[in-house]
């Protein structure tokens, strides 16, 4: 069994833009945290392309040591994942990290104009930064700022720069993802900092936002899982239950017991 494959995908990363599509695979993946504790064990699966899939589960269970497994930020203690039925320590480390669009809990925002922070030293391509940043509900707040794109993160050397807000970092950090328009979008937790109206905005137009792209998405509130095509739910640093959110229900086991644990303060 495997976690994330590549089809059509050259050896050497630089073609994947162009590539059919992407498909990923992990196989007996082992992770060790110290020496006494595991943080990932034995997970296996595979993700198609265009899928979003949803990992879940309590603190501490492994699903944020997972993608960064999947990203190669950490590297396996045992097992392996694969694109394109190749090794991901074959391909070249920066070819491979330039697939992903990830946005963690521990994002950074810079003393830089709005512009350099969502590009990150990439070209900024005329139309498009302001276009990220509406898509993810900052038009708003844009609209605002007495410099548009060009203001100023932070006062720290500007003094008409603009302090963001938790949520508003967080859109920034999500336009910043979106930016780069890798074909794999790593999200974890991206919503935490947004009030629910704000949340359910993205929501309504999350696949619209990731459309064409595989997406692997971490998130406490069950709510958000109805619009992934599949979910994980991990615990111990093991994938217990797979499945949609309907077969997961019907199954009545860990998933399940969270949703209705969820659900009840709404009912």
């Amino acid at each position: 069994m495997n976690i994330i494959t590549v089809e059509h995908l050259k050896k050497e990363f630089e073609y994947y833009r162009k590539a059919d599509g992407l498909k990923g695979s992990v196989k007996n993946l082992f992770c060790r945290e110290t020496l006494k504790k595991e943080a990932v064990k034995d997970v296996s699966f595979e993700v198609e392309k265009g899928e979003i899939l949803a990992l879940l589960g309590p603190n501490g269970a492994g699903k944020t040591t997972f993608v960064k497994l999947l990203t190669r930020l950490y590297d396996p203690t045992e097992g392996e994942i694969r694109m394109d039925g190749i090794p991901i320590q074959e391909y070249d480390y920066d070819s491979y990290m330039s697939a992903f669009s990830a946005v963690f809990q521990d994002y950074r925002l810079f003393s830089f104009s709005l512009e350099e922070n969502v590009t990150l030293a990439r070209p900024a391509e005329e139309g498009k930064v302001e276009g990220v940043l509406r898509r993810v509900g900052f038009g708003e707040k844009l609209d605002s700022l007495p410099g548009g794109i060009h203001t100023a993160v932070y006062k720290n050397f500007d003094e008409t720069g603009f302090e963001p807000s938790g949520g508003e970092g967080q859109r920034i950090a999500l336009a910043r993802a979106l930016y780069k328009d890798a074909p794999i979008v790593v999200l974890d937790e991206p919503t935490a900092a947004l009030d629910p109206r704000a949340e359910f905005e993205l929501y309504q137009h999350f696949n619209e936002l990731t459309e064409g792209k595989t997406a692997v998405y971490i998130s406490h509130r069950l709510s958000s899982t109805r619009f992934c095509d599949e979910i994980a739910v991990f615990a111990g640093g093991r994938i217990v239950e797979r499945g949609t959110h309907e077969e997961l229900m019907e199954r009545k086991g860990a998933y399940a017991e969270l949703f209705e644990m969820q659900a009840q303060f709404y009912t």
